[in-house]
């Protein structure tokens, strides 16, 4: 939607915005504020919007993020829970986008319980989410915010890079886990990219990494998400025992485990690492087609 490029937060805008605010970033929410303007253009472009779309964003903060986004899409909502931010957001975008302003929308909430109807506009919710997520909660705020709006259809988020190749990991690989299978319950994730730690303001530890998700059908529309996810949950709780000993627990025996994990035609010796989401919804299928009691 933008020619050239608008003015965007600073390293000392953004200062000045934390001092005026009373404001030190706080490790309890997991705020790192972006302070390079190079890297708010590279996380949009990356984004791909197409001028028309409401944008969800999660965690804006002083409003770095926040700019961008208004220049590009059609309308945002922004969720943050620390209400000072909340409360300072719509006043810097009519300072420094007042063409802008009506286009932008503040939730004062946390991500991880706001209500899905609070996140329409004209009764419709968000159609892509881009966010610099807090690394302590980014992976059940991804997860929570697909399940709650099936009107999201794409997204970029920036994460710990750890978490980041988690997101994206196949099976069999050594990060291969409990977040790779759910984010690819009903979406395709890719890393997009690897963000340094100079671009934020306080300096993170580690790098952070770029993930790019695009929306496709859910691995099963027989099984619920909840019964594939509680399936995910057990088989890497304890990591390195097979499926037959991590599922016990779950379906009441080992002899259980084994008939349940023979019925889905997945090998009871195998472990949950070598699995994609597809073999889990088998799993939690013949899980709920097999008789109580015990054969």
């Amino acid at each position: 939607m933008s020619g050239e490029h608008p003015e965007l937060l600073s390293a000392s805008h953004i200062r000045d915005l934390a001092e005026g605010l009373g404001i030190r970033p706080t490790k309890q929410w997991g705020q790192n504020f972006v302070i390079d303007p190079n890297t708010i253009r590279r996380i949009v472009g990356l984004a791909e919007l197409t001028g028309d779309e409401h944008v969800l964003e999660v965690g804006p903060g002083l409003g770095s993020l926040t700019l961008g986004l208004l220049d590009e899409a059609a309308k945002v909502t922004a969720v943050e829970i620390d209400p000072k931010l909340a409360g300072q957001l719509d006043e810097t975008v009519t300072l420094m986008r007042p063409e802008r302003a009506t286009a932008l929308r503040v939730v004062a909430h946390d991500a991880l319980r706001v209500p899905a109807e609070q996140l329409s506009w004209d009764d419709a919710g968000p159609e892509v989410l881009v966010a610099n997520l807090p690394y302590n909660v980014a992976v059940p705020v991804v997860l929570h915010l697909l399940q709650i709006l099936p009107s999201l259809r794409k997204g970029l988020v920036m994460v710990q890079e750890e978490v980041a190749d988690r997101l994206c990991a196949g099976p069999g690989s050594k990060i291969y886990g409990v977040p790779s299978v759910k984010a690819a319950w009903d979406t395709h994730m890719r890393k997009a990219g690897v963000v340094g730690k100079r671009v934020f303001w306080p300096e993170p530890r580690i790098s952070s990494g770029l993930v790019r998700f695009d929306r496709v059908e859910p691995a099963s529309e027989t099984v619920a998400r909840k019964e594939v996810f509680a399936v995910v949950d057990a088989a890497f709780a304890q990591r390195r025992k097979t499926l037959r000993a991590a599922l016990s627990t779950l379906v009441g025996s080992g002899v259980r485990a084994e008939q349940v994990l023979r019925a889905a035609g997945v090998d009871p010796q195998a472990r949950g690492e070598t699995l994609d989401v597809t073999a889990y919804t088998r799993i939690a299928a013949a899980l709920r087609e097999m008789p109580d009691a015990e054969a």
